[in-house]
């Protein structure tokens, strides 16, 4: 599945335990998309396009209208990354 760099990073964001929550007026119309990471920042490159996209190509799921997570579709198709918290071993 070809996947975009924001979407990647949006997936990688969720994939270690952030959240995309959506924020709807009175009407229940969607005013904006937010994704948190596990540490409670907000990722820049999540927007309501990049939301979209993931939820069209069935990369996200959420339950009982709760922030969206991301599934097992999304995990697997996700290219992996080096964590950047890890330090480098020296020789």
């Amino acid at each position: 599945m070809n996947i975009s760099r924001s979407e990647q990073r949006t997936l990688h964001a969720m994939a270690q335990g952030g959240a995309i929550v959506l924020t709807r007026d009175a009407q229940g119309r969607l005013i904006s998309v937010a994704c948190f990471t596990r540490d409670g920042f907000v990722l820049t490159d999540c927007n309501l396009s990049v939301w979209r996209r993931l939820k069209r190509k069935g990369l996200i799921w959420s339950r009982d209208g709760g922030p969206y997570q991301i599934n097992r579709e999304g995990l697997a198709c996700l290219r992996s990354q080096v964590d950047n918290r890890v330090t480098a071993r020296r020789w």
